[in-house]
């Protein structure tokens, strides 16, 4: 296809020498991904090839390799010339081998796997592992130096590269991006990333999208427009597109180089305009982009069987397959080893020639050394403001009412202040700040804005550090780049919407579990969620919008790995919030409502309770240091209040019967402590909720979490649990708990149908909750909101008599 994209400018003619020293690495990492494809033995090819030196299940994916090589060579030689500082993000997911072989000529994988050393013996044990048992996955993973992004599950490169490219303001990432990758929804949406990008204090995001032409089996979307399209696509979304298209080695080779230094001149240019505040340089600029067209399956087998292969779809994944029936393959797969001359690639020992070596840049240079992809190796603790000052004050338990999350919002305000040298901190989240109750965080900051800012907007800055833009797979990727990249951060969303990254989550959870077991993985910063709009504060938007389920996801990776937290007041979500932005390794997760409710505890009991993750509420509870008749659970805010008022019912009607209360703020101390490490001892949890006695559990999400947790435990039989039934409408808070059985009423009749002794008192105080529920229900649809007795309850309603 001609093509009408920008032509890059008449090249400076690479010196000969350069030029040989680029072919020999790119054609050095090729043998290499193909080994890795292929090879059990014989690495270098010292004798004929035999099927007993081919791995007998062929894994991987060849297509997209030879091209990341290319780049990754050409990547290196910008590194050299310009002592530049890069990282390379690799999108396409099966770009695996190839990012193994570059470095493993860096050095760097030896350095890091001793017994990969570089030698014959360690590239046949490089080629041995790879997608084998008690090996190394076929993918970017953690195991692969150099890499934040592993592209198992395509269309987050983009956003990740933009996450590590905030506050790095020395930090380049070239970020490869395939032509199937491109057809996701998320990476569509995160071209639009640079128009949160400062020049003036972030780094450089250089895309580099890599056109082979086919997905697995069918052609790409933008391999197939038009060019004028393309152009057009990529202007409009504020790029200055490079082309670099073909086929012959040496051609490419030069425009690569051609094109790389002018995107490298353009990006310095920006920057260095911005710096110095020169006039115009506040607007958004138009940063370059590279388009590489070339074949797919570039310098493999031209035809196998007499089909079309280099060039195709074939060549996707393992070109030659049934090598032990078909010698006619086992020679075309020698053939093609041998094209790259491994002879003149490696030496007698096997190690890369002194020429190979002198292409790679030297110790943290390296694009695999580089400690922005390690990010433990640079993240340095937050400063923390005294949670005291941000506490609500109060003295009695149910006296004053504050909205949790604005109080959040004025800590994550100090939060910012104490942190705005080190730039170390970003919240994100889908246009939600304010409507989360956040807005506090403005008075610190702005939100992040490129484009045009007009007279009336509110709270934009180029320099904010609040990052807001309407896709939740977007902020995902941004804030996993940042944390990969060695800062922090926390994910502002809406309960029932976060489920749309529940997949990228997942990644994110096996990232961290992988990056356990690898010893020169430094420890990053937690991914923090706070969850709120949640499902019993979003009666007003209606079934749409209530899901608690994010949870249950949750709950689905390792235990040591993620922490759920529902903290019932302000004081608690304080606790909370502190206790999260100073953990690493984990994903913690905080659910917390942003009504005004009523306050429970004051800051020295929060910090306790919290700290043991749950525990008895003895100022709620009537029992003393006595076995309970009944012990009422609760966790989450709306199942707390609606507890309490069912303790107040049954104290006001029901004397006699000891209750005990008990509140869960850390969900994970439900689990065993050998399960969990916030879990619970048997004997702690038998002296919480009995060996015996009736559980009447009211919890925030699904009620068959709180058994998932729990099942092991010896009083399991007894835990009866009411929460979210998915039974959800546009109707008053209150009435959101009744449609789901979690309302004071249904709690005070499951006591009653689980307690026997309460005999003839009991039946009439049921009958009588049955009369309420009535009630209520008839006076919300006549009135449109809650019975003032719902409305104006407080705790310390218990003293005023029994209910009428």
């Amino acid at each position: 296809m001609a093509s009408n994209l920008a032509a890059p400018r008449e090249p400076d003619r690479l010196p000969e020498q350069e030029l040989r020293r680029l072919d020999a690495w790119w054609r050095a990492a090729n043998y290499l991904t193909v080994g890795q494809i292929y090879l059990l033995d014989n690495p270098l090819l010292r004798e004929p090839l035999r099927i007993e030196h081919v791995k007998p299940r062929l894994l991987g994916h060849w297509g997209t390799s030879p091209g990341l090589s290319f780049i990754y060579a050409h990547l290196n030689r910008v590194i050299r010339m310009q002592d530049a500082n890069l990282i390379y993000v690799c999108g396409p997911g099966h770009g695996g081998p190839a990012m193994v072989a570059n470095t493993y000529l860096e050095g760097t994988y030896s350095e890091l796997n001793p017994e990969v050393s570089l030698d014959e013996d360690g590239m046949r044990k490089l080629f041995r592992q790879f997608s084998f048992p008690g090996g190394i996955p076929s993918h970017a993973a953690p195991d692969v130096p150099g890499s934040i992004h592993e592209g198992g599950e395509l269309g987050y490169a983009l956003a990740h590269a933009f996450g590590a490219a905030f506050d790095n303001p020395d930090l380049v990432v070239a970020c490869v991006v395939g032509d199937g990758e491109a057809e996701t929804g998320p990476l569509a949406t995160a071209w639009h990333s640079n128009k949160f990008l400062n020049p003036s204090r972030d780094g450089a995001v250089l895309p580099i999208l890599h056109l082979n032409g086919y997905k697995i089996a069918n052609p790409t979307i933008l391999a197939r427009i038009p060019d004028e399209e393309l152009r057009a696509l990529f202007i409009g979304y504020g790029y200055e597109p490079l082309l670099v298209e073909g086929h012959e080695p040496d051609a490419m080779h030069q425009r690569m180089a051609t094109v790389l230094d002018q995107a490298m001149a353009q990006i310095r240019n920006i920057q260095a305009a911005a710096r110095a505040q020169q006039p115009g340089a506040q607007a958004r600029p138009r940063w370059p982009m590279i388009i590489l067209r070339s074949p797919k399956g570039w310098t493999g087998p031209k035809q196998v069987d007499g089909l079309k292969t280099e060039g195709f779809w074939r060549s996707h994944q393992v070109p030659l397959s049934g090598l032990a029936d078909n010698p006619e393959h086992l020679k075309l797969l020698e053939d093609w080893l041998r094209s790259y001359r491994p002879h003149e690639l490696f030496d007698a020992a096997g190690a890369p020639v002194a020429e190979i070596r002198a292409t790679a840049p030297v110790g943290a240079r390296r694009m695999s050394a580089s400690p922005h992809a390690n990010g433990g190796l640079l993240r340095k603790a937050l400063q923390m403001p005294e949670l005291g000052e941000h506490a609500v004050a109060f003295s009695q338990p149910g006296a004053v009412k504050a909205e949790a999350t604005r109080v959040m919002g004025d800590f994550l305000r100090a939060v910012m202040q104490a942190n705005a040298q080190a730039r170390n901190f970003r919240i994100v989240g889908p246009d939600e700040t304010a409507s989360n109750r956040l807005q506090d965080v403005f008075k610190a900051t702005g939100r992040a804005w490129m484009e045009t800012i007009l007279e009336e907007d509110t709270f934009l800055a180029r320099d904010g550090r609040v990052l807001e833009i309407l896709s939740e797979h977007t902020c995902q990727g941004w804030l996993e780049g940042y944390l990969l990249t060695g800062r922090h951060g926390l994910f502002s969303c809406y309960e029932a919407f976060i489920h749309i990254i529940d997949s990228m989550f997942n990644q994110h959870a096996k990232w961290l579990d992988a990056s356990r077991e690898i010893p020169w993985r430094q420890p990053i910063a937690s991914l923090n969620y706070l969850l709120t709009s949640h499902v019993w504060h979003q009666e007003h938007n209606g079934f749409s919008h209530q899901d608690p389920g994010f949870i249950d996801v949750a709950l689905n990776k390792k235990a040591d790995i993620v922490r759920v937290y529902l903290p019932p007041d302000a004081n608690t979500l304080l606790w909370v919030t502190d206790h999260v932005l100073r953990t690493w390794d984990r994903i913690n997760i905080i659910v917390a409502g942003k009504p005004p409710l009523w306050q429970w505890l004051p800051m020295e009991q929060a910090a306790r309770h919290c700290q043991a993750g749950l525990g008895v509420w003895e100022w709620a509870s009537n029992c003393g240091d006595s076995e309970p008749d009944v012990v009422m659970a609760c966790a989450g805010d709306a199942p707390t209040l609606e507890t309490l008022a069912a303790v107040a019912l049954l104290r006001q009607h029901l004397p006699q019967l000891k209750v005990r209360v008990v509140n869960v703020v850390d969900l994970m101390a439900l689990q065993p402590s050998q399960v969990h490490p916030h879990g619970v001892s048997d004997a702690r949890f038998d002296a919480l909720f009995t060996i015996d006695k009736p559980v009447i559990f009211a919890y925030h999400g699904y009620p068959w979490t709180i058994h998932r947790l729990s099942y092991r435990r010896t009083n399991h039989r007894n835990i009866h649990v009411r929460g979210y039934n998915e039974e959800g409408t546009t109707t008053t808070p209150f009435d959101m708990t009744v449609l789901n059985g979690l309302d004071r009423f249904h709690l005070v009749q499951s006591v009653i149908e689980w307690v026997p002794q309460v005999g003839a008192e009991g039946a009439a105080l049921h009958r009588l909750m049955q009369d309420k529920l009535a009630e209520h229900t008839a006076y919300v649809r006549v009135h449109g909101q809650d019975m003032p007795e719902i409305r104006d309850w407080r705790w310390n309603a218990i003293d005023q008599g029994a209910l009428e």
